[in-house]
This record gives C-alpha cells, structure tokens and sequence, in this order.
C-alpha cells in the first residue's frame, strides 16, 4: 500500500513476530527492528509509531492487539483501542492515508466477523470529525462472511427479483406470486416514502397529497421534496447540494457517510455538469436516506436506472426497501455476492 502510514499488527515484545508484523520487517529492512527494540514493549491496546524505512509508506505504526480468550476478558475494548490509538497518532504526525490490516485475526484468533465490525465502527467514528484517507485490507473472503440470517435474506430477495426478471425475459409472463411480490413491494415503498416525508419541517413546505394507486405525489400539489426531484432541468450536482442543505447537515456528515472523499466531493460541487460513476451516485442516495423511489430519480440525473435484471441492483433495492442505509454493510452484501462495492 502507497500510504502515508500502515499499521502493524506488532508483537507486545520488541521481537518479529508472524503474518502482518513479519512481512512488514522483511520489506522496511532491518532498521525497522532496531528503532522498534528502542522502544520497548508495547502494551495490549497501546500504538507505537517508527518510520517506514524501506516501505512505501513514510510511518509504521505498530500496535498489539488482544489474544481472543472467549470474548469476556475485555478483547472488544483492547481492539477498538488499537484503532483509535492507531488513528490518533497518524493524524498527529500528518497522515493523510493509512492501511490497516484485519488487526488480531490471525495468530491471535479474534474472530473475523466480530473484528471487522469493530473496524468499520471506529474508523466511521473517526471520519466523523476528521479527513483522511483509511484502507482496510483483508487476505480471505472469510473477513466478510455475513450473518446467516442476513445472507439467507439477501439470497431470496435476489432469487424473487433477479430470478422473476430472467423468468420474464425468457416467457414474457409472471405469475400469481410475482404478482403478490410486487404489490408488497409497492407498500413497502408508499410506507418508506411516508417515513421520509414526514421528517421534513412542515414550516417549510407545502401540504403532499399523494396518489396511492401509484406511489407518487398527486400532480397538483407537491412539497419542496417532491419539486426538486421532479424538476427535469436540475442536474445530478445541482440536485444533490439541494438535498444536502434540505437535510440541514454539514457537506462533510454526507459524503463521509457516503464513503466518499472530500476531494471527489469537491469536484461534484464545483462542476454543476460532473457526471459521477453509478456507484458513487448510490452513496450519495443511501447517505441522504432517500427512499426506492427518489433514489430512482436521483440516479436517474447521472444517467443511471435500477433493473432487476442485474443482480447488483437488486441486492441495493433490498437495502433501500428496508430502510437499510449502512454503506458500510451494504458493502459487505456486495463482496459476498461477487458485486462491485458503492462509493468512491
């Protein structure tokens, strides 16, 4: 990794260790053990931080994660303190980027599901007050493994859209079941849309009055929600600072909840005409919570649609309809189904 800091997942002793520890002082060289011997022993949960020598990166920040000892001897506690001991003092030495690994699932036996969950939650926590650009890099597929209830979820969700949409293409008919599924769908997305609707200040807009049959605002009257996402001559850029500012939030809570960078960002705000990848433009959406159908129309100022003939679609129409708008989760449905990631 070309950061300005990776973690090591270091040995409590000033010896190297195996896995992570090992293959960063076989890279940095030598010199790498002879400034970490000068420091001493590190304790569980306590960061240290050397110069990177031979690596790409221009620090190394050596950490000692717990040894997993059934979850009751504070192990949750020692690992959250690695990250943050970790990313304060990348962020006191002027880090912009760093590469962390999976910390304590090796050796160490931290079991990988319960690691990345707190991973991904002091590293969220982190962007929340401050800039810098975080990996977390993982060597097996295992890293991700999703909850079965989830997977299971996930799995028939797809087989009732993905697989009806396929069924279709080839007979051109649905069945009395499709038929079902899509108006449950279509409540889920009328109950989803009142939910939203009925956060905005009423202060501040007009009266929605809404046509059931179809899901949509009556054509008469439409709230300031509703104007924006029906006015054809805004542009994606245009439409999502609006949204933002409807929102009342600061630029930096959206696209950090988007899991996208400030500098990206900046190019969409400065260029009312930026085009951004779909993928991108579905952060934004699951970051401004908006529901099945403004996310449609949302995309749809990018240029993109959502269809159930591609399975990447479907799994992001799950999130939506069940007002699901973790990123950070999404993501991991993604990677287990052999789908590209959203965000930047």
């Amino acid at each position: 990794m070309k950061v300005d800091a990776v973690v090591n997942t270091a040995n409590p002793n000033p010896v190297i260790g195996f896995g992570v520890d090992s293959g960063i002082h076989k890279k940095a060289g030598h010199e790498l053990l002879v400034a970490r011997q000068k420091i001493g022993c590190i304790g569980f949960g306590d960061a240290v931080v050397t110069p990177g020598f031979e690596l790409d990166a221009r620090y190394v920040i050596h950490t000692v994660g717990p040894v997993w000892d059934g979850g009751n001897h504070g192990e949750e506690q020692i690992l959250s303190s690695c990250y943050r001991k970790s990313l304060a003092l990348a962020k006191e030495h002027g880090c912009e980027s760093i590469a962390f690994p999976l910390i304590s699932t090796g050796n160490y036996g931290f079991p990988k599901p319960l690691a990345l969950q707190i991973a991904v939650r002091e590293i969220s926590s982190f962007l929340l007050e401050n800039e810098m650009q975080i990996y977390l890099v993982v060597f097996e597929r295992e890293a991700f493994a999703l909850s079965e209830k989830l997977f299971k979820s996930v799995s028939s969700y797809i087989d009732e859209n993905y697989i009806r949409s396929k069924i279709l293409g080839e007979y051109g008919t649905e069945s009395v079941y499709t038929s079902r599924l899509k108006t449950r769908r279509r409540s889920e997305r009328l109950k989803g849309r009142n939910q939203i609707f009925g956060e905005i200040d009423k202060s501040k807009t007009s009266k929605a009055n809404f046509d059931m049959s179809v899901g949509a605002p009556a054509p008469t009257e439409v709230d300031d929600w509703g104007t924006l996402l029906n006015n054809l001559d805004a542009g994606f850029s245009e439409t999502l600072l609006k949204l933002i500012d409807r929102t009342g939030k600061k630029d930096s809570e959206i696209y950090k909840k988007a899991n996208v960078d400030r500098k990206l960002f900046s190019k969409i705000r400065n260029n009312p005409e930026y085009k951004p990848s779909k993928t991108t433009a579905l952060a934004f959406a699951f970051a401004l919570e908006l529901d099945i159908d403004e996310t449609k129309d949302f995309i749809g100022r990018a240029g993109f649609a959502l269809s159930y003939s591609s399975k990447f679609d479907v799994i992001v129409e799950y999130f939506l309809v069940n007002g699901n708008y973790n990123v950070f989760e999404l993501n991991e449905v993604l990677f287990a189904f052999d789908q590209p990631l959203i965000g930047a």
